[in-house]
């Protein structure tokens, strides 16, 4: 073994998520997400459905044609150092759908009431579901952002069902309380909240009660 081989096997197995992005409203949330995790050198494995895309160009203009330029856009220098790995929701025999494949968990952000019912009901018949369904099996973490509104009795069925299953929820509901002045800060709320259900520290949002203890507001925004 040289002394590479010795080197790769000595470092610590980089910490990975998946993260999913679907048809639902809020594609922005999921983009913001997967800045602060690259940001915090986490390895993401990104997901995103048909409808998905369609919402990438819809709400923020992205050109889906040629997605691999889309993303190396929006995420500079991340796919190519590996740091980010796209998966085309068709992909059945991905790394992902395996249980042997080691990851933290799964986040799917803005996650549409078609993908949460799936998961639901273990209609594993995408990449999107069979990762999830993956991280049920094996007892990993699995946080759904739903975003739909009003919500039907199916819908909340579904939600209850995931939940009691372990699956944390966490709807895409901005808080007013720490005032914030702008979008950016709505959208780092929320991310902020999402991270803090996966025990993955940040500072992307004034807490309740920093003001007292004479904490900045946070001064990033990306």
């Amino acid at each position: 073994m040289n002394e590479i081989d010795k080197l790769k096997k000595a470092s610590p197995p980089r910490r990975r998520w998946i993260v999913g992005l679907t048809g639902a409203s809020g594609a922005i949330y999921g983009i913001r997400l997967i800045k602060e995790l690259l940001r915090q050198q986490y390895e993401v494995h990104l997901i995103v459905s048909e409808a998905g895309w369609r919402v990438l160009k819809e709400e923020l203009g992205w050109e889906t044609v040629r997605r691999a330029d889309a993303l190396g856009q929006a995420f500079p220098g991340s796919l190519d150092a590996g740091a980010l790995v796209y998966h085309p929701n068709g992909d059945i025999g991905a790394s992902i759908a395996s249980g042997s494949f080691r990851v933290e968990g799964m986040l799917i952000m803005p996650c549409s009431m078609g993908t949460l019912s799936a998961i639901a009901h273990g209609a594993s018949s995408n990449l999107m579901a069979r990762a999830a369904d993956v991280m049920l099996k094996e007892g990993r973490k699995l946080l759904l952002v739903p975003r739909e509104t009003p919500l039907h009795a199916i819908h909340l069925e579904n939600m209850l069902k995931l939940a009691r299953l372990g699956v944390r929820m966490v709807p895409a509901m901005p808080a007013f309380y720490f005032k914030p002045q702008s979008m950016d800060e709505m959208i780092d709320f929320l991310v902020g909240k999402v991270l803090d259900n996966v025990d993955i520290e940040h500072d992307l949002y004034r807490r309740w009660g920093d003001e007292h203890n004479g904490q900045p507001a946070p001064d990033h925004h990306r």
